[in-house]
This record gives structure tokens, C-alpha cells and sequence, in this order.
């Protein structure tokens, strides 16, 4: 294995933490990316498993806060009714990754033009939906009705298809149910801790047996480097997005999206 493999794995290790929590579709990125630097993983593993470095920078930045929830589990009916509702919203992606992930690895994920056009339909949206005067009615996350919990599960579920942005379809689909902005991308955050537990230890269950140590080595340095710019993310995008909103990320996806085609025209 050459010294740009480990170079194009730190690489692509940086932009998952960079473009996990903000609506432009990590997966996306990854496979576009990978794709024009010829970087080829073992059954499309790589992208899936270095979230856990993303995973692992909510926890850091969110550990106080954990913890003080897991403490009050036993006596406080709020802290409950939180946690029951991040499962619950959980579950339409748990049923549906896994039905799906066959046709999820080795169709979606195999086709870099609709992770453009993905990308570009969704800066459409985060336009449109920028735009609206919506009225917000839901501030708290901790307070989100269970039914409100289960919708937004149910908008998650668009991000299987690459470039759709998992924290889009989440933040997007609590926008237009009636949360604010802050709530909306917090939300996004407590619920990307199970859906990518679920999705890193599915994927390297299923593909326990192909992996080798260079596969490892790769994923290994994917995930610091997620961890990293991780951290940086989830402590500066609640604060942006309550003052400035999504138009940014909207025309990052606009620009990378269009990018992306007429690169895929004119070298393949």
C-alpha cells in the first residue's frame, strides 16, 4: 500500500468530520471524492466505518450532557420521554438500512452522477425551505412530541441515498413539522449517535470477513482524522446555523454538485 493511499484515507477521514453534521451529505462527498482519486475500499466499508469517528466527537463535545441524562433517567419522566423519542425516531432507519443495505452498497453507492444530481435537488431545497417564514412551535429538543420524533425518523431515511445528507433530511423534515432552527439541528445531532452506531456496527458485521489489516490501517486513520474535524463541527454549527441559516450549505451543494457532473462528463 503507497503513500498516497494513506494520504487520500486522511483525506477523506478530514471532510467526513467536516461534512457529517452540516447538510451537505458526508456520503456524498466520500463517494464523489473517492471516486476522482481512484480510492477503492473493501466493500465500500471505509465510508461507512470511519463515522465512528464522528460519532465518537458528538460524545466529547456532548459528554457532560450525557451523562447528566443517563443520570437522570431513573427520576426525571423528561429525560425519558427524550431518549424514548431518539430511539423511536431511529427505528425507521434501523428497519429500512437493513432491508435495504445490499441494494444501499452496491447500487447507490456505486453511482457518482446521482450522488450529484442528489446533491444539487438538495441545495434546491435548503433554498427554498431557507425562504420560508415558518413559525416555529417546538424550541426544546428534550420536549419534542414522540409522534414529532417518529416524522423526523421517517425524513432520515431519504439520506440512504447518497448525497441526499443525513443531518439535511433530519433538520429539513423537524423545520417543516414545526421546530426552530437550533432544536432542529440539535436533534440531528442526538439522533446521528444511534443511526451511525447502527449503521458502523451493521456494516462491519456484514463485511466481518473480506476486511484485512491494510483495510484497518485505512479506517483507522479515516477515523482520527473524522474525530478531529468532528469536534471542530459540532462545537461552532449550532451557533451559525441560529444566526445565519442554510443558504451556505445550500450553494456548497449547488457548486459541488455541478462541479462534480461536468467532471463526470468530461473525465468519467
Amino acid at each position: 500500500m503507497d503513500i498516497k493511499t494513506f494520504f487520500d484515507a486522511a483525506i477523506l477521514g478530514l471532510l467526513e468530520g467536516l461534512t457529517e453534521f452540516i447538510p451537505v451529505s458526508s456520503t456524498g462527498h466520500l463517494l464523489l471524492v473517492g471516486h476522482f482519486l481512484g480510492f477503492r475500499s473493501t466493500g465500500k466499508t471505509f465510508e461507512v466505518l470511519i463515522q465512528l469517528g464522528a460519532i465518537l466527537a458528538i460524545l466529547s463535545v456532548y459528554f457532560g450532557r450525557l451523562w447528566n441524562l443517563a443520570l437522570s433517567l431513573p427520576r426525571k419522566a423528561q429525560s425519558r420521554h427524550f431518549v424514548f423519542g431518539i430511539l423511536l425516531a431511529f427505528l425507521p432507519a434501523a428497519i429500512i438500512g437493513a432491508m435495504a443495505h445490499g441494494f444501499i452498497k452496491s447500487v447507490l453507492f456505486e453511482t457518482p452522477v446521482l450522488v450529484c444530481i442528489m446533491l444539487i435537488l438538495g441545495g434546491f431545497v435548503l433554498l427554498y425551505v431557507d425562504r420560508l417564514q415558518l413559525k416555529p412551535r417546538y424550541h426544546e429538543v428534550m420536549d419534542y412530541p414522540l409522534s414529532l420524533c417518529l416524522k423526523i425518523g421517517f425524513f432520515q431515511c431519504l439520506a440512504m441515498i447518497p448525497g441526499v445528507s443525513r443531518s439535511g433530511s433530519t433538520i429539513v423534515g423537524a423545520l417543516l413539522l414545526g421546530a426552530d432552527k437550533r432544536s432542529a439541528a440539535e436533534f440531528s445531532f442526538f439522533l446521528a449517535m444511534p443511526t451511525m452506531a447502527g449503521a458502523f456496527a451493521y456494516d462491519l458485521y456484514k463485511n466481518r470477513n473480506i476486511l484485512s489489516f491494510d483495510d484497518a490501517t485505512l479506517i483507522g486513520i479515516g477515523f482520527v482524522m473524522a474525530f478531529i474535524s468532528g469536534v471542530f463541527v459540532v462545537r461552532h454549527l449550532l451557533d451559525y446555523v441560529s444566526r445565519h441559516g442554510f443558504r451556505l450549505f445550500a450553494w456548497w451543494r449547488l457548486i459541488v454538485g455541478t462541479v462534480g457532473l461536468v467532471a463526470l462528463l468530461v473525465w468519467g
